[in-house]
């Protein structure tokens, strides 16, 4: 990848490219080239904050930067996706900022047609479907899993739809005015804090808008006891995200904690009381399998078979994770209200000081 010769056509917006990377050495490189291969004839940067990786994540970045122009670094001691995040935002200036993560590949017209929708649209944050894509039978089996209404429910952003305002969207294309009057991401949620920062953009008035002709590839967990904590962690934040916005809860999220909630009392009458009792997690069972079968339409058996897995993972790993949260949580988060663009920039100087 080298610098491109063409002049920018400075009559598009310019593009800022932000990516929160942490141990991403299998996929940063493709996913930095499917950036800067866009059909977009705009000015385009990209900025990588690095986190504390135990990988050659960092040993990457440092070439990426020497082999394209455009390329630039900042750190990220906390290792955070908010903070890493934040200190892109800071670190970059164009008028228009793509996010993306370190382990998601954009399609080749994704900024061009980003920026027509913003146009367009008159929005906030643009962004589209979360393209899960395995590379083996157990990422495949996830994958499905993820854009599957079973798996994930109505999710536009994961199951697909009609272009249509959203409450949030995957990753994000946003106005960087609309990003510095919010003061960036909240940098106390570990998790979610897309849906948190697309919740404040909404609630100032704005429009979050999906479109099913944006589309990023992702790569799924590529293990089990990853894919729990992923979704352990996604139902502890969205806890947090309850109580830190009120009006902000829906049927939705309240389906996995009621299946677990479901199961557990089925196995535990059924040990202590009477085996019908065991009906309720006989039928989720016979549900998610059921269930994993237009799933898994062409894929081969092992990742067919894995699906239920994959399933039962995501369900009860997050509904575990919103039942546990603590109140700590959003205590802690509701106590932190400081400009987060501004404090994750001072933190990234700090570090180089």
């Amino acid at each position: 990848m080298n610098a491109v010769n063409t002049p920018p056509d400075p009559a598009l917006p310019a593009v800022s490219v932000i990516m929160p990377v942490l141990n991403e050495e299998r996929h940063l490189r493709n996913s930095v080239r499917h950036i800067l291969e866009q059909d977009y004839p705009g000015e385009l940067e990209v900025v990588i904050a690095l986190g504390p990786s135990t990988d050659r994540t960092n040993a990457i970045a440092a070439e990426l930067v020497a082999e394209d122009l455009r390329v630039h670094t900042v750190p990220n001691p906390s290792g955070r996706t908010p903070a890493a995040l934040n200190a892109a935002i800071e670190a970059s200036r164009h008028p228009v900022v793509v996010r993306v993560d370190g382990h998601g590949m954009l399609s080749p017209d994704y900024i061009a047609t980003a920026v027509r929708l913003l146009e367009e649209t008159g929005a906030a944050n643009v962004g589209g479907i979360m393209h899960a894509e395995g590379e083996n039978a157990w990422e495949e089996a996830v994958a499905a899993a993820m854009t599957a209404k079973i798996g994930v429910g109505n999710a536009a952003f994961h199951t697909g739809g009609a272009a249509a305002p959203a409450d949030t969207v995957y990753l994000g294309v946003f106005r960087r005015e609309v990003l510095e009057q919010q003061g960036g991401y909240n940098v106390e949620f570990i998790r979610a804090q897309d849906w948190e920062l697309n919740y404040r953009i909404r609630e100032a008035g704005h429009l979050i808008w999906f479109s099913p002709e944006l589309r990023v590839s992702y790569r799924p967990r590529p293990s089990v006891r990853a894919l729990a904590k992923q979704y352990k962690d996604y139902g502890r934040w969205r806890r947090v995200v309850t109580r830190y916005h009120r009006g902000s809860v829906n049927l939705r999220y309240l389906a996995a904690p009621a299946a677990l909630l479901a199961n557990a009392a089925g196995i535990v009458a059924g040990a202590a009381l009477t085996p019908w009792a065991l009906v309720v997690p006989a039928g989720y069972l016979a549900a998610i399998t059921l269930g994993s079968l237009p799933a898994g339409k062409g894929l081969s058996a092992a990742a067919r078979l894995r699906i239920p897995l994959a399933l039962a993972t995501m369900h009860m790993c997050w509904g575990y994770g919103f039942l546990t949260s603590p109140r700590s949580l959003a205590r802690r988060v509701i106590a932190s209200r400081r400009p987060a663009v501004r404090a994750a920039a001072q933190e990234s100087a700090s570090a180089d000081a």
